[in-house]
């Protein structure tokens, strides 16, 4: 029997990817569907790509009934769902795709968001969503923090690379990039066609939020203290992500560490040497694809590591986290080939 789902926050993009993921996913089935914004609209007036889909109305998050919910995806906005998950029903599973629970410290949570943490009482139920390093511990949580969509491009590869000291700790630099979606649905004058289209530009430089996650999870890789140089930038293009990373190390040994490392994983896929990865060679997919170059420079090391940000950047992580919650196959629904072109 299929697992009951909820999502929270279905009528933004991730809402939109979970729906089109679990419309098809063979262990679970769409029980309720949240959006305060949008209550009372079906998800083909919301979404009307979806509209082939049998699918419940759109209703406010208090008027979710959760008897019989097996999980919730809360793809709400930062701050809210420490409230749900305080007042939610204690059987409830939830996996989280806002900030919420990322940060393992409340005075961490309130430097990078601006908010004071609420709910501390219940990190000890959390586990970091990230399933290639905390697999075991998002198998036994209540909660797990899904990853930003920019943390998981950059500790994909720079995790097993702290942990095996292929690269060193100093001086490492990521040069990140994003589609448009990445802002999410809401009106941004920033993301208007004319404002975006044939522009290319940085953004949250020297103190973007995702920061925090970078300084928490390379450090404890590491086993000290990292502070890498972090900037992303804004693509004119819809969807897609690539993390440019710069490190002192020997690339054939960090091409080792990370052939050997994710051999048997799924989703993460290491090139041969010297092959660079494109962000449109993984897009509708929930594949992470890793290139390492030799730099020109002795002892220095180029990755370069390209998702879809709303799929193992958001969305797909989110089920494959949701997976290994309800005990079902860890790829289930997310086998999905590339779109290309």
């Amino acid at each position: 029997m299929a697992h009951k789902i909820a999502i929270l926050g279905a009528s933004g993009y991730t809402g939109a990817e979970l729906v089109r993921l679990i419309a098809t996913h063979p262990g679970m089935e769409i029980a309720a569907l949240g959006a305060n914004s949008k209550a009372g609209q079906s998800m083909a007036d919301v979404f009307p790509h979806l509209r082939h889909l049998d699918l419940p109305d759109l209703v406010t998050i208090e008027e979710v009934d959760f008897t019989g919910i097996d999980l919730v995806f809360c793809a709400l906005p930062h701050g809210v769902t420490h409230g749900f998950a305080k007042t939610a029903p204690d059987h409830l599973k939830i996996v989280d795709l806002s900030a919420d629970f990322r940060l393992r410290a409340a005075e961490a949570y309130k430097r990078w968001y601006g908010i004071e943490h609420t709910a501390m009482e219940l990190q000890a139920q959390v586990a970091y969503g990230l399933p290639e390093v905390y697999r075991d511990e998002i198998a036994r949580a209540r909660i797990t923090a899904n990853t930003g969509c920019y943390v998981a491009t950059t500790l994909l590869p720079l995790i097993p690379l702290l942990e095996a000291g292929a690269v060193g700790p100093e001086g490492i630099v990521v040069d990140a990039k994003s589609g448009v979606s990445g802002a999410g649905r809401g009106l941004n004058e920033a993301m208007l066609f004319a404002e975006a289209n044939e522009g290319f530009k940085a953004y949250g430089v020297g103190a973007h939020r995702h920061m925090g996650e970078l300084d928490q999870e390379l450090s404890r890789a590491a086993g000290r203290d990292v502070t890498v140089s972090f900037t992303p930038h804004l693509l004119p293009m819809t969807r897609g992500m690539q993390a440019t990373i710069y490190a002192a190390g020997d690339a054939g040994e960090v091409h080792e560490v990370l052939v050997e490392r994710y051999a048997d994983e799924p989703f993460v896929d290491v090139l041969d040497p010297g092959a660079v990865p494109q962000v449109n060679h993984v897009r509708g997919s929930n594949l992470c694809r890793i290139g390492v170059v030799a730099d020109r420079v002795p002892g220095r090391v180029i990755v370069l590591s390209v998702l879809d940000n709303l799929m193992k950047g958001a969305s797909g992580q989110a089920v494959q986290n949701a997976n290994l919650m309800l005990g079902l196959d860890e790829t289930a629904g997310l086998m999905l080939a590339p779109v290309f072109p």
